[in-house]
């Protein structure tokens, strides 16, 4: 049985069964990962997968099932699984299929080059990136982390009204860690690449990256405990806005986990504050022509000059709060419910450079990377408690490497005292992204 015959059978089986309205929605991928550790390859995977779920509308309630298997038998598993699933659901919320939007953007998320590759041009990488950091300085004593990782994948979805959407993406990411020795002294500095273009991830800049930020952090200290002009630098704003972007979801929002239900349209933010949410942007990670119920998506402001304009809606969400559809209904997977989660989601970014927003600060704190996101930050609150490295800045340039501090605040507040939004934008690794941001003073735990 061809998948086209699979897919057939099912929407006819879904039918024949008495459900109302049904949708499968189809994912596969491909994986390549491997690291490098003192010149051998090591935890070398290469890996497929391929699923289908079936949503069906059955006596007015969502049902949910899915499979690895595509033969007649897996037909008749899963409409009988989708039946069950909705006679033993309790959710009375009114959920449906979508019948689909008249267009859909065009979205260029796939190199075929990217999967031409060969695996042993991206083993030969990272044993070039050690091989380079190790030669770049005496103190540079090991990768502790040098990985490199593509993957490529698909997602359909079919529906009984016709419905027929499909989409494809590939990418490679190279992280690399390193770390320095001199004298008791240890540190160590990051390096990394997102690409869907592979001749993009070099060896020597990545190398360098890394140990660059090695060697700075190796005499690093705490400052004393005190309040500081600080600015979040463009590589570390996504981690804070990640572990709060769930506070911008209608679904948390009605979940009574976000203090922004019901704030449409109030000032939440300073007025140089713009927050996009952006499926269409070109090159982004999380760029996709419709999301996972099958509409189309559209790039918003969800906070435009500090006013609070949307919150992020799937088709259940909107139909509860009456409005329209965002476009941002996600799944965790081929078998995932269907839930609420931002695309390509960053600060818009501002026209200072970095340097321009350390000039206008003068003294005080840029912070580089922070820690224990999830144990030291409350995504229904707001407040954070987190551990932090970074530099001090004197007379509005780069002076010590700076360690072992805690700084704490409230993200709610902090979005309204930001002054400045640098021209920075960064997306580390992940589609949330930000440039550096001057976020006014905050409270630091120091020696």
């Amino acid at each position: 049985m061809t998948i086209e015959q699979f897919i057939q059978a099912l929407l006819d089986e879904a039918k024949k069964q008495g459900i109302e309205a049904a949708e499968i929605y189809l994912s596969s991928g491909d994986s390549f990962r491997a690291m490098c550790v003192k010149g051998e390859i090591a935890n070398y995977t290469v890996h497929s997968t391929r699923g289908l779920s079936l949503r069906g509308l059955y006596k007015g309630k969502m049902g949910y099932a899915a499979t690895e298997a595509f033969d007649e038998e897996a037909v008749a598993q899963l409409v009988r699984a989708v039946k069950e699933s909705a006679e033993l659901t309790e959710d009375d919320d009114v959920q449906e299929i979508y019948e689909g939007d008249k267009e859909y953007p065009t979205i260029d998320n796939y190199n075929p080059a990217l999967d031409e590759v060969p695996e042993q041009k991206k083993l030969q990488l990272i044993q070039d990136i050690e091989k380079k950091a190790l030669a770049m300085d005496e103190r540079i004593t090991a990768l502790n982390y040098n990985m490199i990782s593509t993957s490529s994948g698909a997602t359909r979805i079919v529906n009984s009204y016709g419905l027929n959407l499909s989409a494809r993406d590939n990418m490679a990411v190279c992280y690399v860690s390193a770390t320095a020795k001199e004298g008791e002294r240890v540190s160590t500095g990051s390096g990394f690449k997102v690409t869907r273009n592979f001749d993009e991830i070099r060896a020597d800049e990545i190398a360098r990256e890394a140990v660059d930020e090695a060697l700075f952090m190796l005499h690093a200290a705490p400052v004393p405990s005190g309040t500081y002009r600080a600015v979040i630098d463009a590589k570390c704003m996504p981690d804070l806005l990640g572990v709060f972007a769930g506070v911008f979801s209608a679904e948390s929002a009605q979940k009574g986990l976000s203090l922004l239900a019901g704030k449409e349209g109030e000032m939440i933010a300073s007025e140089i504050v713009t927050l996009m949410d952006d499926p269409l942007l070109p090159g982004g990670l999380a760029s996709q022509p419709f999301d996972a119920e099958g509409v189309a998506t559209f790039t918003k402001a969800v906070i435009e000059n500090g006013r609070l304009t949307t919150l992020l809606h799937n088709l259940k969400t909107a139909r509860k709060a009456g409005v329209k559809t965002t476009g941002n209904a996600a799944k965790s997977g081929y078998a995932g419910a269907v839930n609420v989660s931002p695309s390509n989601f960053y600060l818009k970014p501002g026209e200072k450079t970095q340097a321009e927003l350390l000039a206008d600060m003068g003294d005080g704190l840029v912070i580089t990377e922070v820690s224990g996101l999830h144990a030291g930050a409350n995504p229904i609150s707001g407040d954070f408690s987190l551990i932090a490295q970074g530099y001090t800045v004197k007379d509005g340039k780069k002076d010590q490497p700076v360690e072992q501090i805690t700084v704490a605040g409230n993200f709610y507040q902090l979005l309204k005292n930001i002054r400045a939004v640098g021209s920075d934008l960064t997306f580390p690794g992940s589609p949330i992204g930000s440039p550096s941001v001057d976020v006014g003073e905050i409270a630091v735990a120091g020696k």
